[in-house]
């Protein structure tokens, strides 16, 4: 994971230097032209390989330090950046195709309200919704229980056995909350009882094989719709978010009037975004930067935010990264705040 950044020469300028929290979170802030979106633009560019975008940005050398204790150094002289991985004081030069297998990065930018698509712009809220139907749909439509080969499995003693199969059967019932689940084969309960277990002992060991293979496919997914519609409900007022039975986000009133996407407030709408990307697109022990999540949101919004934020980053292990201009959004989490201050002001 990435501990911590220093530039120099930004815009031939400012040199700065950030450690970033121990924790999930980091707050960074600074003052306005100070190029704190530039930076973490950058750090985005770089990680995932963008090039031509990292040599368009004037700077002399960037270092992004990881928590393992080695470095990526890039040197930009406006041509060809030289990057090179540092550790043990040895530096070694990294391909550009190979510098998105370093680290797991999403950022979400200021201008998240559109998105490209088919060579245009479109609204990124209605293409999100469009994804996670078409997810859940085939999620739904892939109801199957597959065999998993003997080769390699843990063989389970009937304790075991047992107490897989509930734990198993727990997590079956939270995938049902998202409306998704296998197709359980008949004539076997699930989960058996020890005496079950005893008289049909291989044809479980083969169904809690299947079953985890099955949760480990969808469990996530299903995580991910629960814990998004519950966190957006906690926030609208007056309406509530769900999933209907054609696998698409519908927004219902309290007096039970339907409304359509485009009927929310552009804070609303800031709200289904940010939160569909940090559950749906973030990636298990990513880096995520969020730059100005504040946007267009009431300052009860804004000083919910860092909260839920951390919240979501330990529940998938991830850090995050939030470049804002609101006190508010800090609340009250300055000891997990940097300002980006000037080291050396050119």
């Amino acid at each position: 994971m990435l501990k911590g950044f220093s530039i120099y020469g930004l815009f031939g300028k400012y040199d700065y230097d950030v450690s970033l929290s121990s924790g999930y979170i980091t707050f960074i802030h600074s003052l306005n032209g100070y190029g704190k979106s530039t930076v973490m633009k950058l750090i985005d560019d770089i990680l995932v390989g963008n090039i031509d975008e990292v040599k368009n940005v004037y700077f002399e050398r960037m270092d992004l330090k990881f928590n393992d204790g080695t470095a990526l150094i890039v040197e930009n002289d406006g041509e060809t950046p030289l990057i090179q991985m540092q550790k043990n004081e040895i530096e070694e030069e990294v391909p550009a195709e190979e510098l998105k297998n370093i680290l797991n990065v999403l950022y979400i930018s200021p201008d998240r309200s559109v998105v490209s698509c088919g060579g245009g712009l479109v609204p990124a809220l209605e293409s999100h919704i469009k994804d996670l139907a078409g997810r859940l749909k085939s999620a739904k439509e892939d109801d199957r229980l597959v065999n998993v080969p003997k080769q390699g499995r843990k063989e389970y003693t009937d304790a075991e056995l047992e107490f897989r199969s509930k734990d198993l059967k727990a997590k079956l019932d939270f995938i049902k909350r998202a409306g998704i689940g296998p197709e359980m084969p008949a004539g076997y309960r699930f989960p058996p009882s020890r005496f079950e277990i005893m008289e049909s002992r291989k044809e479980y060991q083969d169904l809690v094989f299947s079953v985890e293979e099955y949760v480990g496919r969808y469990y996530e997914l299903a995580e991910s719709a629960i814990v998004y519609v519950d966190i957006v409900n906690d926030l609208l007022i007056n309406k509530n978010v769900y999933i209907n039975t054609s696998n698409l986000l519908s927004i219902r009133m309290d007096n039970g009037t339907a409304l359509s996407l485009d009927k929310l407030s552009s804070g609303e709408k800031q709200i289904l975004i940010m939160f569909y990307l940090l559950l749906f697109e973030a990636k298990h022990g990513s880096l995520v930067i969020i730059d100005e999540p504040e946007i267009s949101l009431h300052v009860a919004w804004q000083q919910s935010l860092g909260k839920t934020f951390s919240d979501i980053a330990r529940l998938r292990e991830m850090h995050i990264i939030v470049a804002t201009h609101s006190p508010q959004v800090i609340h009250d989490n300055w000891d997990l705040s940097v300002e980006l201050k000037v080291e050396n002001d050119r």
